[in-house]
């Protein structure tokens, strides 16, 4: 099963396949999504990546959170499921 992570603090320059790079070093990546603005298109500075399993996952989180991607600290942890508005 999947296992969808919450990637902050990105660099409004990071493409996507920037991003699938940097968690392919730690397991199979399935997805890569960086959330843009609707009016001007501009990344809103997080994203989400989506894993193969738990411990590739897991694997992740523990290299990442708190590493360095173009002068940002990524904030990097388990996606929490998005509430209704």
């Amino acid at each position: 099963m999947s296992q969808s992570i919450y990637v902050g603090n990105l660099p409004y320059s990071t493409q996507e396949g920037d991003l699938r790079e940097v968690f392919e070093a730690h397991g199979n990546v399935e997805n890569v999504k960086i959330i843009r603005d609707r009016e001007t298109g501009r990344s809103r500075g997080f994203g989400f990546v989506e894993m193969a399993n738990d411990e590739e996952a897991q694997a992740a989180i523990t290299a990442l959170n708190g590493s360095d991607l173009g002068g940002r600290t990524l904030k990097v942890s388990f996606s929490k499921p998005r509430n209704d508005r």
